[in-house]
């Protein structure tokens, strides 16, 4: 294997030949392990890293590029440095803290994994949409088994009644059927993640296309069709084709980080709809002559479509002033700090 084989791409710089890059293929608690093609090293950031990086996302993440400095004897290397990413799929991370937690990086395609069963749900894949076009990244929704759908013509309508021009693909992990074609996506050097709520099948459909089992599969719970976490840390995987899956734990519920500006692809139909309005402020609740409204009246629209639109952009401003407040938060902390070491020199 070479650095192309591995993804690498000259939007990431020239490689000097002092120096060793590497590419980040898994990540549990700060530990890495990394990859340049030939060699596989476990890697951890430099003290200094540590002390200049000031958020989450600052450290590596699975599919990042990294600039090393392997230890003599050892098998193991410190990482000096994040090269910049030409994509990243983010999210607002667990807790209340306010930060943002990048799950995956430089990936070509984004697979918005969703089953066909009880659990299906187009107004979730909105959101992932949004996610989705906010990483860079090229989106591929593929709907996974498809044995336990009734009327899979009118699931995929729903579907691409909300993702306009997005690939559709429907498979069957379990037997195979539809694997190839989405295999055969995945091309020598590029990189997909997969994206999708626990009990989707992600890791089922990994299985299938890596055509052996790596990862922990289990049965939903059965009433809803709700999934257990399989997958506990995100790793990426070589496929037979030469292309590369980022595994990522399933999410109840995908805390957004950014999008706002990806929110007319997002809803591109609403967004049409609005340029007709009479007026370039219209809200789209009780303004004379809107044009959502009426499209709703005359069926052209589903009103559920407005309604998580409205949620959406409510959900984002909420989150941009929440993100303003902690950046604010840590340019204080980081004068503070300054402040500090040049009172201590000063002392001294």
């Amino acid at each position: 294997m070479n650095l192309e084989q591995l993804g690498w791409k000259d939007v990431f710089g020239e490689k000097e030949q002092s120096t060793v890059v590497a590419r980040v293929i898994s990540e549990q608690r700060q530990i890495y392990k990394l990859h340049d093609g030939e060699n596989e090293w476990i890697g951890e950031v430099s003290g200094k890293f540590q002390f200049q990086a000031k958020v989450k996302s600052d450290y590596p993440s699975v599919g990042d590029w990294v600039v090393i400095e392997p230890l003599k004897g050892e098998n193991k290397a410190i990482i000096q440095k994040v090269l910049p990413r030409m994509s990243q799929f983010s999210r607002q991370s667990a807790g209340d803290k306010t930060e943002e937690q990048v799950v995956a990086a430089n990936i070509d395609y984004v697979f918005l994994v969703m089953a066909l069963n009880n659990d299906f749900n187009i107004r979730r894949l909105e959101r992932y949409l949004l996610v989705a076009y906010e990483s860079g990244a090229n989106p591929i929704i593929v709907l996974t088994k498809k044995d336990l759908c009734d009327d899979l013509p009118s699931r995929i309508a729903e579907v691409d009644e909300i993702a306009f021009g997005v690939p559709v693909y429907t498979v069957n992990s379990t037997n195979g059927e539809g694997i190839e074609e989405v295999k055969n996506l995945v091309s020598e050097g590029k990189t997909v993640s997969l994206l999708g709520s626990s009990g989707v099948g992600k890791s089922t459909l990994l299985n299938a296309l890596i055509g052996e089992s790596k990862q922990i599969t289990q049965n939903v719970r059965e009433g809803d069709d709700r999934g257990k976490h399989t997958t506990t840390h995100r790793e990426l995987f070589f496929l037979p084709t030469g292309g590369m899956v980022i595994d990522t734990p399933g999410m109840r519920e995908l805390q957004l980080w950014g999008g706002e500006d990806h929110l007319s692809s997002t809803f591109s139909d609403v967004d049409e709809l609005a340029k007709s309005c009479k007026f370039s402020d219209c809200t789209h609740e009780k303004e004379p002559g809107c044009a959502v409204n009426e499209a709703i009246s005359n069926g052209l629209l589903d009103a559920q479509r407005l309604t998580s639109y409205r949620k959406l952009m409510r959900e984002l401003a909420y989150a941009e002033r929440k993100q303003d407040a902690s950046l604010a938060r840590i340019e204080k902390d980081k004068w503070k700090k300054m402040h500090k070491m040049m009172n201590t020199k000063s002392y001294k």
